[in-house]
Order: C-alpha cells, then structure tokens, then sequence
C-alpha cells in the first residue's frame, strides 16, 4: 500500500512539474490566454489533491485495523 501511495504522489508531483515547466514555452498568442489557463490547471491540481487526499483518508479509517 505505501508502494502504491508512493508512486500515485511522484506522478502527480512529475505532472505538476511538467506542466509548470510548459507554462513558458508559448507563442505571442498563447501568452494572453496562459493566466486563464494556468489557473483553471491549478484549479484542477487542487480538486484533484484534494480528492486523492479525501479518498485515502476514507480508505485508511474504513479498510485498515
């Protein structure tokens, strides 16, 4: 179970590290929409955290001893 934890917050931290690190790489264009953007990724960043976060505590004081 730690094995499985472990590896759902490194591929959520490398998402998020990719994802910011594609933040800068846009055109003239893309630059007036990237604040719209960036904060609606956030948004789901932190839904989705929130969640896992939310489903795990479920999961620990239901389903362990």
């Amino acid at each position: 179970m730690k094995l499985a934890i472990t590896l759902v917050v490194i591929t959520t931290l490398i998402g998020l590290v990719l994802t910011i690190l594609q933040i800068g790489k846009s055109d003239s264009d893309y630059d007036s929409k990237s604040k719209k953007n960036v904060k609606r990724l956030t948004l789901i960043y932190v839904v989705t955290i929130l969640a896992s976060l939310i489903a795990l505590a479920i999961f620990v004081f239901n389903y362990t001893s």
